[in-house]
């Protein structure tokens, strides 16, 4: 009778296939951790691969993950900072602009608590999405303007202040 712990002539072969089986098991593990995204419409352009390779270890405390498609970052588990480059570039809005650190964003809250951040006078756009149960916004903004600062800037925000009215010089005041 053999001893359990001794090996036999099929153990090393025993021991290659559940080497195998955990090997693959690791490496579908290591596939399903990514964050699944749908790349924007420009994620191929230049200025966004510039922006990609840039992008922080750690947002707002959270750490980097894996995404499944070009141009995109995401931090936190479960993701709460996700961003998009190449998405399409913002027109005038009444929405409100925000410059944190160089950078103009356009804050949309219409989902809150996820707030959706979106780059202003930078082509191509970016767009970040902030679950702000998680993560605080700004802070988070500010750890992605160095990466976001690779697109150069065309335009910025204006608020009505900026906004010069028509004179026709017939006009008094009170």
């Amino acid at each position: 009778m053999s001893h359990p712990f001794l090996l036999t002539r099929s153990a090393p072969l025993r021991f290659v296939a559940v080497a195998s089986v955990l090997a693959t098991s690791m490496l579908l593990a290591g596939c399903a951790s990514a964050v699944p995204l749908t790349p924007a419409p420009d994620a191929t352009n230049v200025a966004c691969a510039d922006v990609t390779v840039h992008l922080p270890a750690t947002v707002a405390d959270q750490d980097a993950r894996e995404t499944n498609a070009q141009a995109t970052g995401a931090w936190g588990d479960p993701a709460a900072v996700l961003l998009l480059c190449g998405v399409t570039v913002p027109a005038p809005t009444t929405l409100p602009c925000l410059s944190i650190n160089g950078i103009d964003w356009i804050e949309d809250d219409s989902e809150a608590p996820t707030y959706r951040y979106t780059t202003y006078g930078r082509d191509p756009a970016i767009e970040v999405v902030i679950d702000s149960e998680a993560v605080s916004g700004s802070t988070a903004l500010v750890d992605l303007a160095n990466a976001v600062g690779y697109v150069p800037a065309t335009g910025a925000c204006l608020g009505a202040e900026d906004v010069q009215l028509p004179s026709d010089g017939a006009t008094t005041a009170p």
